[in-house]
């Protein structure tokens, strides 16, 4: 028979970690206290920590300036990535793609030079 992994919000991470952090809780009396696994505690306590330190996590985030930097890493991310795309996919007149190597070949084929090339 398989247990079902049981999932915690950030909020509810953040607060467990402040009751060790903030309010001289041992870890084992806060696991007691919130029905929490002991090495998930200090995990959380480790991620706390070092988001508390400036440090980005690579999991998601506890604190709330933490999560809202990962968000816009994440925008940033999906920006570049469009602005890459978008370009791709610039076309002239032609309907060619815009870029060095295809113009210096419409060039060839149609026997057309401008003067900076010759």
């Amino acid at each position: 028979m398989t247990t079902k992994r049981r999932t915690f919000s950030p909020e509810f991470k953040r607060e467990a970690v402040e009751l060790v952090l903030d309010q001289s809780y041992s870890h084992l009396q806060a696991c007691e206290a919130l029905g929490v696994g002991e090495t998930a505690l200090r995990r959380w306590v480790i991620q706390l920590a070092s988001e508390r330190s400036g440090i980005t996590p690579k999991t998601k985030a506890l604190t709330p300036d933490q999560q809202r930097i990962q968000m816009l890493e994440k925008r940033v991310k999906r920006l570049e990535l469009e602005k890459k795309i978008l370009k791709k996919a610039t076309v002239d007149l032609t309907c060619q793609c815009n870029t060095l190597f295809n113009y210096l070949f419409r060039c060839f084929k149609f026997k057309r030079f401008p003067r900076t090339v010759i």
